[in-house]
This record gives C-alpha cells, structure tokens and sequence, in this order.
C-alpha cells in the first residue's frame, strides 16, 4: 500500500479550496489506466451513471465554460486567489437571483475552482466534491453552488469565504491574532461540522482536517471545505473502512498511517491536532519553535498535557495571557483525550461537540466576563 502524504505548506495556495495530496502507487486496472490518460471520461462517466447521481446534480447550478469565463474576466490573474498541484481558484461574480455571471465587482461573490486539464487526481477530487458537497447542506460546511462538467475544464463555484483560511489567521506574517474567544468559537464549529458528517444520516469520514482547509466568513465562524478526499464511512457491522493512505502529514490518524484502517475517530485526531494548532498558534509539522521541520506539534505538546501538566507551556503567547485559564485548560485536556493513541479511548465529535458547547455557555455567562475584563485591564497595566 502507498503512503502518500502532503507535508503542511507555509502558505495557503488554495485558500483550502483543494490539496495537495499526490497519488498512490496502487495497481490500477486497465480502465482506470484509460482514465487517467483522458481524466475527463471520468467525470463524463459519473454525470450519466444513475438517476441517484443525477439527482445530486439538480441541486447544483451547472454553468457554462463561457459564464465562468465572463465570472471571473476571463480568468484574469487580478481574480486568482490561489493555486495548487491540481488547479487554481479565482474570484468571480454571479447574480444572486438567477446564478449567471455578471460583471466583476457586482452581484455575488464566489469562488471558481478550475482544475488542471490533465490532473487525474484533480478530476476524481472534482467528482468527488461534488458527491458530496451536492447532497451535503449544513452551516459548517462550504456551501457548493455549482459546476462545470465541459471535457476540458472541469470546475467547481464555491460561496467566498471572506476571511480566508484558519491558516493564514494562525501562521501568516502580518495578520492580528485571533482572541480566546473566536479561536474557541472557531473550535466549536469545526465540531459541529464533522459531528454532522459523522451522523448517521451522512456517514462520511472527511479525512483531510487541517488549517488550510477550514474556511472562515465575515463573521469569523468556520466551515470545512474540500472534499476532496472524503470517504463514506463504514455501514452494517463494519468498524472501518480500508482504503489507500494520502493526507497531509501531522495531521493524520497513527494508526490510519500503519494501516490504513479509517473510522471517525481518524477524524477526531486530526481534530486533536488542529486544536492544538489554535491553542498554541504553531504549525502541526515543521514549526520553528518546536524543533525544525520533521517535529510534530503533537510530540511536543503531549509533554504538557494531561492532568497536572502545565498546559499553559503551550499557549500562543502572542494572547498575553488574554484567555480563560479554565477554558484553556479543559480545551487542553480534550485535545489530550483526541490524541489518544488507541482511537476506542478517543470521544467521537457528538462528545467533543457536547464540550465545546458547555464551554461556550461557561464563558458567555455574565460572571466569565466581568472575569474577562478584569484580567485583560491587569494584563494591560503590567505591560
């Protein structure tokens, strides 16, 4: 079985609208070989395979290669916001009524993913997708508006998140920390995003859960984007799913990596990471502060949690001590408990959920803020 693993970038090419995971060397049969040779039959495949598929695909606006070009003005470098191995994503303008282009600058703004012609990976992530994301509706996650299905230029019309990426709030050079209080809130949604996938009703292990693919709005609440590499989760008396290893590494399940084995406690890890990640404010792998380009955030951090350890070691300092010491410290000890080696002792997200929740509610509570203002006008003053 290929390991195939993206190690996190230092930036956000995509805006979390694709990855950066690269084909495994499985065998492949000879029509897969005729797919990968003209990736674009596979797409044609899908849209004409069954009434069930097609029904997802009424949902979704389909639009044209020419009102895609108008959306974007002709695809202009001034609209790109991003790029990765498998395609680039533009900014792009529709009405809001009737979803056909209109000029840049007027109407709504959406985000146009256009995928390499000659990328298979590309294409199977952009059917994928649209799988997905065409039967999926939940306020976490990214809203799918449409596609193009043309041969030659497969893509995907997203809703703009406004905000970007949580990795560019926790990692980019210039941009002002995020307060406790949205970096919990941005906990909570992500939660609520893959307590939704994991339900009963949708079943999907997500698989790809890291900083570059949690997108955030106006508001600063988060939603998951790029299905990319979802998988349906396991149904009957089945315990996992077995399937090809990729992922983005420190971000991934130990025991996915060993053997390939995926459940929704896969998931619940990388959450554990990417909790970590707006705890401390370092990357999941690679982070100067930690040790270089091979450490992990999760071996450094594991030292300072747990009951009676000194969580506060790692907390991003760029907070100045402005953040609940309770709440930090029950966020740590529920990042312990995701990172569990053995995922039977880890909480599934309906629990992380739950948490999260009651941790909210804790820090809304009219005493938790007089708290708050108190100890932000005592930090200020020292310093």
């Amino acid at each position: 079985m290929g390991i195939c693993f993206a190690t996190p970038a230092k930036s956000d090419p995509l805006k979390g609208f694709g990855t950066k995971v690269v084909p495994g060397n499985a065998k492949q049969s000879p029509n897969t070989k005729n797919q990968q040779t003209n990736p674009a039959a596979m797409g044609d495949a899908f849209l004409a395979a069954s009434p069930g598929d097609l029904s997802v695909l009424r949902s979704l606006k389909s639009f044209t290669f020419t009102e895609l070009k108008n959306a974007t003005k002709n695809f202009s470098p001034d609209n790109l916001i991003g790029e990765g191995g498998f395609g680039f994503v533009f900014k792009g303008w529709v009405n809001e009524s009737t979803l056909s282009s209109t000029r840049p600058g007027s109407g709504t703004v959406v985000a146009v993913k256009k995928v390499k012609s000659q990328s298979f990976q590309g294409h199977r992530e952009w059917l994928t997708e649209v799988r997905y994301l065409g039967q999926l509706r939940h306020e976490n996650l990214v809203k799918l508006i449409g596609y193009c299905s043309e041969p030659k230029n497969r893509m995907l019309v997203y809703e703009f998140m406004a905000k970007g990426s949580l990795e560019n709030h926790l990692f980019k050079k210039g941009i002002h920390p995020m307060t406790w209080p949205i970096r919990m809130q941005i906990a909570t949604d992500i939660a609520r995003g893959l307590s939704f996938l994991h339900s009963l009703n949708a079943n999907v292990i997500y698989r790809d859960l890291k900083a570059s693919n949690i997108l955030i709005d106006s508001k600063f609440h988060a939603k998951l984007s790029d299905f990319g590499l979802a998988r349906k989760g396991p149904i009957g008396d089945g315990t996992h799913v077995s399937t090809r290893v990729v992922g983005t590494m420190g971000y991934a399940a130990p025991e996915y990596v060993a053997s390939g084995h995926l459940t929704p406690k896969s998931d619940v890890y990388s959450f554990g990471v990417v909790l970590l990640e707006l705890l401390s404010g370092r990357r999941a792998m690679g982070d100067e502060t930690i040790g270089g380009p091979t450490a992990t955030l999760v071996e450094w951090a594991l030292q300072f949690l747990g009951e009676g350890k000194q969580f506060s070691r790692i907390m991003d300092t760029r907070l100045r001590g402005e953040y609940s010491k309770r709440g930090a410290q029950a966020a740590s000890l529920l990042a312990f408990r995701c990172l569990h080696m053995d995922p039977k002792n880890r909480p599934t997200m309906v629990e992380v959920l739950a948490q999260l929740e009651m941790q909210q509610a804790v820090q809304s509570s009219p005493q938790a803020k007089l708290e708050h203002r108190i100890r932000t006008l005592s930090t200020h003053r020292s310093h």
